[in-house]
């Protein structure tokens, strides 16, 4: 059994990723917190490594064997695993993690509590239940499947669960920039339902605060926690901001989810199994481990970065022309439909 009194003093951490939208803002937090950090990634991220931290180039997908090794070589206190989306997944942090690290932490997501929503605020207790979306199913059975050893054998884990979070790179509906190209060329963008369904988005350096407090926090092992943003947004304001953001006057043609749905099956189930409903996070168990988080960044400020970016970095202004002829054959059908 492990003393995890010790978990406040300076730690080894590993990131198995550690360069992606969230950790990319987690792992700089890390350093200046004085802890030694470690990336096992493949090292093909657009985004550049923490300066300080050292990288274990590893893809550990095809080497599975990756991790056990790198935990005993740089002898690591926590490992965080920021890629696992499957059971299979999971058992091999465990079988790597067990009696040799004293936190593992597994990414999971908001999407897998119970939709529709029956209750809010959404808390930590509510059930994990989603029929309408593959992805979430699979974290709540990597879950389930991390709470078994918890129980039977003290494994060490914590669990966080982020909503939808989001960096300078990333725009927060389907299909990406090329809805922004069809709002530069006039054209109207498709808003699922009537765009009122409240929604929570978090930057990722909110996110990373309190997330980074959770590592090496005896109280968080056990646990688990999401971390959101208190801000609340309507699909509607959310499409505004990022058009008045790029100088644009929005256009839109609201379509109800399920008929999206039929017209293409994964934004369906994301937006069934999660965009569809309006959610509204209880955040005070993350305020009660970590009291210094504290989310500042609204979205009015995110959408600026965001478009900043991509105006600064056109070469990943890409335009899909399937998603474009997807939203023009949904307009015209549904707009045939009312006529």
């Amino acid at each position: 059994m492990f003393d995890y009194t010790l978990l406040s003093m300076t730690k080894s951490i590993l990131f198995i990723g550690g360069t992606g939208i969230i950790s990319s803002a987690c792992s700089p937090l890390v350093l200046a917190q004085g802890d030694n950090l470690f990336l096992l990634n493949r090292g093909e991220s657009i985004r550049p490594v923490a300066a300080g931290a050292q990288v274990i180039h590893a893809d550990i997908r095809q080497d599975p064997g990756a991790l056990a090794r790198a935990i005993r070589q740089h002898h690591i206190d926590v490992v965080v695993d920021w890629i696992a989306f499957h059971a299979e997944e999971v058992q091999r942090d465990v079988d790597a993690c067990l009696g040799e690290v004293e936190q593992y932490v597994f990414i999971s997501s908001a999407s897998a509590y119970q939709k529709p929503v029956q209750r809010l605020p959404i808390t930590e207790e509510t059930p994990l239940v989603n029929p309408f979306w593959e992805y979430s199913r699979n974290k709540a059975a990597c879950e389930a499947l991390l709470m078994k050893p918890h129980r039977e054998r003290s494994f060490p884990v914590t669990i966080v669960r982020p909503s939808h979070t989001y960096d300078k790179t990333l725009l927060p509906f389907h299909g990406g920039w090329t809805v922004v190209d069809r709002m530069r060329r006039g054209l109207p963008v498709i808003i699922h339902g009537d765009g009122t369904s409240i929604w929570v988005l978090t930057h990722h350096r909110d996110f990373a605060v309190g997330f980074v407090g959770l590592l090496g926090n005896p109280a968080a092992i056990g646990e688990a926690v999401h971390i959101t943003s208190d801000e609340l947004l309507t699909w509607n304001a959310i499409f505004d901001y990022v058009a008045r953001a790029a100088g644009l006057e929005l256009k839109v043609v609201h379509i109800p989810s399920g008929v999206i749905a039929k017209y293409d099956a994964s934004w369906g189930a994301s937006l069934l199994g999660d965009k569809a409903h309006s959610v509204i996070f209880d955040n005070s168990k993350i305020r009660r481990l970590v009291p210094a988080f504290d989310p500042q960044i609204p979205f009015s400020e995110g959408s600026h970065e965001i478009v900043a970016w991509y105006d600064a970095n056109p070469q990943f202004k890409v335009v899909d022309d399937q998603t474009n002829h997807l939203h023009d054959r949904i307009i015209a059908d549904f707009q045939k439909i009312k006529e």
